[in-house]
């Protein structure tokens, strides 16, 4: 796909929805500039990543994206199963501790 937003992973099939309107960082502070779709399932498949508004981002840019991050499965764009935690969304996690409080995860 041409002309993607820095945030697009290359196996992601999907086109940029917007604007470039937000910075992703990782825990080592390595970041791509994207729109608020490719960031969104960019930081929904990182460990401990950051979300910051570009300076003429709309107002509320880089909450979208952490809102939208946080129902967003890791790489949601490979198939298969998705059981183990690391594959589930961080939505999907709160759920299944709320379920299931003292941690133990059916397999």
């Amino acid at each position: 796909m041409d002309n993607r937003c820095p945030a697009a992973h290359p196996d992601d099939p999907t086109s940029c929805a917007g604007s470039v309107v937000v910075t992703v960082l990782d825990a080592r502070n390595a970041g791509a500039d994207g729109c608020e779709h490719h960031a969104a399932r960019l930081l929904a498949s990182l460990d401990r990543g950051r979300v910051y508004p570009l300076p003429d981002a709309p107002d509320g840019a880089a909450v979208r994206v952490f809102t939208a991050a946080g129902t967003i499965r890791p790489f949601c764009w490979l198939a298969g199963p998705r059981t183990d935690p690391y594959r589930l969304s961080r939505a999907e996690n709160r759920a299944r501790r709320h379920d299931f409080p003292s941690g133990d995860l059916p397999s």
